[in-house]
C-alpha cells in the first residue's frame, strides 16, 4: 500500500472576539479568575447566520489551494464535528458544494474532541487503500450555538473556529525507500503515521453534550483533568511508539486546546525536551473541540515554528470518552 502525508493546512475563524471582560459582563467571573484557571484570553465567536459548513469551507478552500490541487483531485471529504445543527445533507457535502469538488465521498464524523484525531486517521486508512488519492480532512465547530451562557465553568472555555488538512499518498518511488512492514516508515518524510485511538464509554458522561433539542455542553472539570493526566501520557508514549520514536524526539505537540492549565500538566508527564514546540492556541482562540488540533497546527506551520518533515505529535481527547493521537510530519 502507498503511505500518506499531510499536503497542506489551513485554518479559519469568525470575525468577532470575545474577551474575558466581555464575558464578565455576563456571568459572575473575571478576567483574573478566566486565566488562573483556564489560561484563555480570548475567543471567537461566530455571527447568527453562520454554520458549520460555512465555517469549514473556508479553512477547507485554504488547505486545498496551499496544495496546488483542483477541487477534481478530490475523493474523499471528512468533516469532524460535534456542534453542527444540520444532519442532512452533511456538513461535508456542503462544503464538497461550497468548493466545486464534483463527487467526492463526503460524510461527517462525531467523535468529540478527538474528532479531528480520528477523521486524519479514517482518511489515511481510506487513501494508503487506495479509495482516494487526495482526502480534505476538516475539524469544524460553532461551539456558540451549545454554550450555555449562564454556566461560568463553561461558557468561559469555548469558541469557534475550522481547521483543514489535505492528505495524499505518498508517490510509490518514495514509499520504496522504506522497509516493508516498518511502521515509522508509513508514510515518508512528511507523513501520517500509525494512530493510536480508542474510547472508554463507560465515562462517557464525564464530557457531553445534553440534548433537549436546545443541547448545551457539560463536563465533569475535575474528573477530566484526572483523566487525562494520568491515563493520557501513556497514549501519547504509545502513538510515539508506534511510529517509532520517544517522546524526547518530538519537534512539537498539537494536543486538544481544552485549557492550558490541562495541556501544561498533561505535557509535564511526557519529560518533553525544553526547546519542543507546543501548542498554546487556547490562549487566543479558546476550546474549539474538534477544530483545535488542525487549527493550532496550521498556525505553527503557518508561522514556521515547525520545520518541514518534523515530528509532530497530534492528541486529541474528549467527549465518549474518546481519544486518538498519532505522530504527523507536516510539509
Amino acid at each position: 500500500m502507498p503511505g500518506t502525508r499531510i499536503a497542506a493546512l489551513g485554518h479559519h475563524q469568525p470575525d468577532r472576539v470575545l474577551t474575558n471582560d466581555d464575558l464578565a459582563s455576563l456571568v459572575d467571573t473575571s478576567d483574573a479568575w478566566i486565566r488562573r484557571r483556564t489560561g484563555i484570553a480570548t475567543r471567537r465567536i461566530a455571527a447568527e447566520d453562520e454554520t458549520v459548513a460555512g465555517l469549514a469551507a473556508p479553512a477547507a478552500g485554504k488547505a486545498l489551494a496551499a496544495a496546488g490541487l483542483s477541487p477534481e483531485d478530490i475523493g474523499l471529504v471528512v468533516l469532524a464535528t460535534c456542534s453542527a445543527r444540520d444532519r442532512c445533507p452533511s456538513n461535508a457535502a456542503q462544503v464538497a458544494r461550497a468548493l466545486g469538488i464534483p463527487s467526492a465521498v463526503a460524510y461527517d464524523l462525531n467523535n468529540g474532541c478527538a474528532g479531528f484525531c480520528t477523521a486524519l486517521a479514517s482518511a489515511g486508512h481510506s487513501v494508503r487503500a487506495g479509495a482516494a488519492q487526495h482526502a480534505l480532512v476538516i475539524g469544524a465547530e460553532k461551539m456558540s450555538d451549545v454554550t450555555d451562557w449562564t454556566d461560568r465553568s463553561t461558557c468561559v472555555l469555548l469558541g469557534d473556529g475550522a481547521g483543514a488538512a489535505v492528505v495524499s499518498a505518498v508517490p510509490d518511488d518514495h514509499a520504496d525507500d522504506h522497509t516493508h512492514g516498518d511502521a515509522a516508515a508509513e508514510s515518508g518524510p512528511e507523513g501520517i503515521g500509525p494512530v493510536e485511538w480508542g474510547s472508554d464509554p463507560t465515562r462517557g458522561e464525564m464530557v457531553r453534550l445534553l440534548d433537549d433539542w436546545q443541547p448545551h455542553f457539560a463536563q465533569e472539570g475535575q474528573a477530566v483533568f484526572r483523566w487525562v493526566t494520568t491515563e493520557l501520557p501513556a497514549v501519547a508514549r504509545r502513538a510515539c511508539e508506534r511510529a517509532g520514536l520517544t517522546p524526547g524526539d518530538l519537534a512539537g505537540v498539537v494536543t486538544h486546546q481544552a485549557n492550558l492549565r490541562l495541556i501544561e500538566a498533561l505535557l509535564d508527564r511526557l519529560g518533553l525536551p525544553e526547546d519542543t514546540v507546543v501548542a498554546q492556541d487556547v490562549v487566543e482562540s479558546g476550546n474549539t473541540s474538534a477544530a483545535s488540533v488542525p487549527m493550532a497546527l496550521a498556525k505553527l506551520v503557518e508561522r514556521r515554528e515547525i520545520a518541514p518533515g518534523a515530528p509532530v505529535l497530534l492528541l486529541g481527547f474528549g467527549g465518549g470518552l474518546s481519544w486518538a493521537g498519532q505522530v504527523v510530519r507536516c510539509p
